[in-house]
């Protein structure tokens, strides 16, 4: 038969309707930073609904850190500012609800490494550059000690390089983007037979980096660093995804 196919309805509860007028006003600027939402029962009022409904409803919005809330508070719950701990929280969410792939996971994280080289490198300072020789020469212990501070390192390299950018926007995004791509694989880079000859090539790349970033050549770090990510990371993805990576190398 034909004609159009349905996809199943979704049954949506009265706090989530809650939720997305409370942060539709947020959004829009009808409510900023500092006011206060109507209290409880002024809710229950407007939106016709029980007290149990709003205060599930606040509870989400905190959670999101949209709202500050304490029940039975006459004044009601206070609008808080952006600050990068919630944005960090929302984009977790969004990456794990969206069922990314990490094909797209790594793409993206090679997109926005290369960005904060880039910045870096004509932004930093010789503080900024003495904070990635000092993560690289860690990485280089951890791999002749023989323990797990390699990561940690790499982490220190990657959080110096973002913050050199002088972006908090990348700052969160590189932070949110690298701990899930860990997160999925961590288990495989383990176990990995040749790690520690991963962990020496990456340690290369990482100096070619640093050396394109003291010599003030922005499009050649920014370059390298995707090599890097790709090299590192390619044998993860499905080897019928790996094209999208591939394209960033061109």
């Amino acid at each position: 038969m034909g004609g159009p196919r349905f996809e199943p309805v979704r049954a949506v509860r009265a706090y989530e309707r809650v939720v997305e007028q409370v942060e539709e006003a947020i959004e829009s600027g009808s409510l900023s930073p500092g006011q206060r939402l109507p209290s409880e029962r002024e809710l229950m009022v407007q939106f016709s609904v029980s007290r149990s409904t709003v205060r599930e409803a606040l509870r989400v919005l905190q959670a999101r850190g949209l709202v500050r809330s304490r029940p039975g508070d006459p004044n009601g719950a206070e609008v808080l500012p952006f600050t990068p701990a919630a944005l960090h929280k929302s984009m977790t969410t969004l990456a794990r609800v969206a069922e990314l792939s990490l094909a797209e996971l790594v793409q993206f994280r090679m997109v926005l490494d290369s960005s904060a080289i880039l910045l870096a490198t004509r932004l930093r300072g010789e503080e900024q550059l003495a904070e990635m020789d000092a993560a690289v020469a860690r990485m280089r212990e951890a791999v002749e000690a023989g323990h797990d501070a390699f990561g940690a390192a790499d982490v220190a390299f990657h959080d110096a390089v973002a913050r050199a950018s002088g972006n908090k926007l990348i700052q969160v995004c590189t932070d949110v983007v690298r701990s899930i791509v860990l997160g999925l694989i961590s288990e495989k880079i383990a176990a990995a037979p040749d790690r520690v000859a991963l962990m020496r090539q990456s340690i290369r790349h990482h100096e070619d980096v640093v050396a394109a970033v003291r010599a003030g050549d922005g499009p050649l770090a920014a370059r390298l660093s995707r090599k890097a990510m790709y090299d590192y990371y390619a044998g993860y993805v499905p080897a019928d995804e790996r094209s999208a990576l591939r394209a960033l190398l061109e």
